[in-house]
């Protein structure tokens, strides 16, 4: 794969040779090259991802824009990759980031600024305000999102549940309990999970929200109120982890998202707690929603977001790659696209203005739920992918999920732990 290489440092001497060169020189042909080409890190590297950046190539073949990209499997992976590249001078037009992270790098000052673009395209009245926080910095303008995942959903295998004579999806936590013994005594894979702290982390979110309600999750992971962090609901959320962690597969860190979601495909497990990436799994392997599988929110979040998304931050370059960034941008940004890509995805669109019509009965469900939560006040970040507080809270959140899901400290110690933690490093 070919990436495009912009050394930042040596511009002066750059500008300085193309004055010698001339026109017509190799360095002003590749600067031309450069004006109409574009390059993206990301992470989209399993099969229906890559279904869905095809959509964004083809987009960007429409517009005459040239598209390279780099694929990083797993978010820590691209980050740290990531910030060795730029640090060496080596700046991409975009990446694909989450949360927190694009106010990293904005503080680093090698963002671009695509104000002017989003006022022209009234970006403000489109994007959820909860989403645009991220999207901004010192209220301009520093990225797009391409898709708003929800992460608190229940994918059950439908085979599997007539196996075990399981007629209703679970509605509460103690139906859940139910619907997982009946699949261990079955000889199932109850509970399929990932072996990355971010897949516990995942699941642990739409714990603590099902068991204590949203406001009591605003209070422990906004506001990061030591008495919620450390109260006895907190501990009933750790008790509630390590019970699902029972019925779990012993997964190793190298079981990765898509493997277990292909687990609950085939049948091998009842269900999953996911986001709706999952979705674009189920259609590349052709399977329909209501007959080869279910999916729900997870018991007790029924009227609630918790919220992931897709951010793509927009590096600041030259002057003369600026054009073919705008068009990047613009292109993301289109309601067609936006619905186009998403549909493949799995996600509802970052765009919460498009059309439905094009969208399956899952996408539009999704984004009538994403309306609903915008509106009530009800669609909020999530703590395990960087949208309620920076890295070093969330990597403190997620050591002491892990630990409770691997068994390396009990439950009821978990909440005092917790709030010691966080409390350490904010």
């Amino acid at each position: 794969m070919k990436m495009i290489i912009e050394f930042k440092g040596a511009r002066m001497l750059e500008e300085d040779a193309l004055r010698q060169r001339g026109p017509g020189s190799e360095l002003s042909q590749t600067r031309a090259r450069a004006a109409s080409e574009v390059s993206l890190i990301h992470w989209w590297v399993s099969g229906g991802e890559a279904a869905a950046l095809d959509v964004l190539k083809r987009k960007l073949f429409e517009a005459e824009v040239g598209f390279y990209d780099t694929p990083i499997a797993g978010g820590a992976k691209l980050k740290a990759d990531l910030k060795a590249m730029v640090s060496g001078g080596d700046i991409p037009t975009a990446a694909v980031m989450s949360g927190y992270e694009t106010w990293y790098w904005a503080r680093q000052g090698v963002l671009g600024d695509l104000s002017a673009l989003a006022a022209a395209e009234d970006w403000s009245n489109a994007v959820p305000p909860a989403l645009q926080k991220f999207c901004k910095y010192n209220g301009k303008w520093i990225g797009v999102p391409v898709a708003l995942h929800s992460i608190n959903w229940l994918w059950i295998n439908t085979a599997a549940a007539e196996k075990i004579g399981l007629e209703m999806p679970p509605a509460s936590m103690d139906a859940l309990f139910v619907a997982l013994d009946l699949a261990k005594s079955a000889g199932l894979v109850p509970m399929a999970i990932g072996g990355q702290p971010w897949l516990m982390a995942t699941l642990f979110d739409s714990v603590v929200l099902g068991t204590n309600g949203p406001d009591f999750y605003k209070s422990a992971f906004v506001e990061l109120d030591e008495a919620a962090l450390k109260s006895s609901e907190m501990t009933r959320a750790f008790q509630n982890l390590s019970r699902l962690a029972s019925y779990a597969t012993a997964s190793s860190s190298a079981v990765h998202w898509n493997d277990a979601t292909d687990m609950v495909i085939t049948g091998r497990a009842l269900l999953e707690v996911s986001g709706d990436w999952a979705k674009a799994e189920y259609r590349a392997a052709q399977k329909k929603l209501g007959i080869d599988y279910l999916c729900v929110r997870f018991p007790g979040t029924e009227d609630d977001i918790l919220f992931n998304a897709d951010i793509i931050a927009m590096f600041d370059v030259e002057p003369y790659r600026q054009p073919a960034q705008a068009k990047l941008a613009k292109a993301i940004m289109d309601p067609t696209f936006q619905v186009s890509f998403n549909d493949a995805k799995g996600a509802a669109p970052a765009r919460i203005d498009v059309p439905d019509a094009a969208l399956d009965a899952f996408e539009q469900s999704a984004l009538a739920d994403v309306r609903a939560a915008n509106s009530n006040g009800r669609l909020i970040g999530a703590m395990s992918h960087g949208y309620m507080q920076p890295t070093v809270i969330q990597e403190a959140y997620f050591d002491v999920v892990v630990k409770v899901f691997r068994s390396e400290i009990r439950p009821e110690a978990a909440a005092e732990t917790l709030g010691v933690a966080i409390a350490a490093v904010k």
